[in-house]
């Protein structure tokens, strides 16, 4: 057989190949739907609630299309072309979009008007196909090669339609009554949480970036700094908390400037140097490695052009290696949003609060109140950052 119609049969078998990933997510969101709750109801917050199936919920039109659009959806993994990608990209986004709307069908089927104090759960069946769509969404990002700022937007589409419904039309859902109940507090912790995480994170980056400089430039300081910094990267969060809880407090309490400042062994403090300990091995070692990638002959040219070098660094070494220091960036704000939230444990506030009281009091809805907007944080982080890193590596083009 000739080479040329040997490579166009290795070609069709490749195009005919299914894609095994988004198959088998489809699978397990076909299963979960039909095998696991999807919403549950409780005549108050005190009751625990009732689970209720797919049908139930839906009625038994709403179960079918749901799970018409999810076999389309695993219908055209089986072919992996860029015209299917393109459609379950579609797909995907639709069904994330009905989503709410399901849950305002559920709220109408489940939820008798005569009990006030009813509330509308949302069930491991709704969370595994939300959780299951965002992991399709990236698959998909990566087949049909979208940018991080297109995916960015999406994202924030979706999201903004999620707030329009839970404003207008779930208040029967009781994630939606626990913010109502707590509206002033969520909006103080979602304040405290920022900033103690742009605190941080800025700290950091004068912090690593200035490391980076002296590691680059003395290698003892290198091998010292990087062996501190991983060291710190080992000590689990809780561990480190409490070893500065001590010499906080002693400090705070003998030492006049520092108490004046308002240094003592919980709060803000402590929750702040132990987010600044975590977030400069990410700065440095990225600041580290993009500095060393700028090519010598580069920078020789900088120097025949008569530049100095301030103007070297800021002109052309920084700029060339910004889209790596804004990946360390990005990988430091993200664990700093996750990580803000163990702070709450030793006084500092934040969103962190309302999962540890939602644990303690068992209320669920309370933990997902202070744990959704923490993931919705740490999504738009990423989104935001890898956008401008990569609009940096392509000269500003998207």
């Amino acid at each position: 057989m000739p080479l040329r119609a040997t490579a166009r049969l290795r070609a069709g078998a490749r195009t005919l190949a299914p894609n095994a990933v988004l198959l088998t997510l489809s699978i397990v969101m076909l299963a979960a739907l039909w095998l696991t709750s999807t919403v549950s109801v409780a005549p108050n917050r005190i009751v625990p609630g009732s689970a209720f199936d797919v049908v139930a919920a839906f009625g038994v039109v709403g179960a079918l299309l749901v799970s018409l659009l999810l076999l389309t959806l695993a219908a055209l993994s089986l072919k992996a072309e860029r015209v299917n990608y393109q459609a379950m990209l579609l797909l995907v986004v639709l069904i994330l979009l009905l989503m709410p709307f399901g849950l305002m069908v559920a709220g109408h089927f489940l939820i008798d008007p005569a009990l006030a104090q009813a509330r509308l759960g949302i069930g491991a069946g709704y969370w595994t196909l939300l959780f299951v769509l965002l992991l399709c969404l990236v698959e998909l990002r990566l087949r049909l090669g979208l940018k991080r700022l297109a995916t960015a937007a999406l994202l924030v589409g979706v999201a903004l339609v999620w707030w329009l419904c839970a404003r207008l039309w779930l208040d029967e859902l009781a994630l939606v009554q626990e913010f109502h109940s707590r509206q002033s507090a969520f909006y103080a912790a979602l304040s405290q949480h920022l900033v103690l995480v742009a605190s941080a994170v800025g700290v950091s980056l004068v912090l690593g970036m200035t490391l980076a400089l002296l590691m680059r430039r003395f290698t003892r300081v290198e091998k010292v700094g990087f062996a501190l910094l991983n060291f710190f990267q080992t000590v689990p969060s809780l561990a480190l908390f409490g070893l500065l809880l001590a010499p906080l407090a002693w400090l705070g309490a003998n030492v006049a400037f520092l108490r004046d400042l308002g240094v003592s062994g919980i709060g803000n403090t402590p929750a702040l140097i132990a987010l600044i300990a975590y977030s400069l091995l990410p700065i440095a070692r990225n600041t580290y490695i993009a500095l060393g990638e700028v090519r010598p002959d580069t920078l020789e040219a900088a120097t025949a052009m008569g530049m100095r070098p301030a103007q070297r660094f800021w002109q052309v070494r920084f700029p060339l290696a910004l889209p790596v220091l804004l990946e360390g960036v990005r990988i430091t704000t993200v664990q700093a949003v996750g990580l803000a939230a163990v702070a709450a444990l030793i006084g500092a506030g934040g969103l962190g609060t309302f999962i540890f009281q939602g644990l303690g009091q068992a209320a669920m809805d309370m933990v997902l109140l202070g744990a959704l907007p923490i993931v919705i944080m740490a999504l738009i982080v990423d989104a935001g950052l890898g956008a401008l890193a990569e609009l940096t590596r392509h000269g500003g083009q998207a």
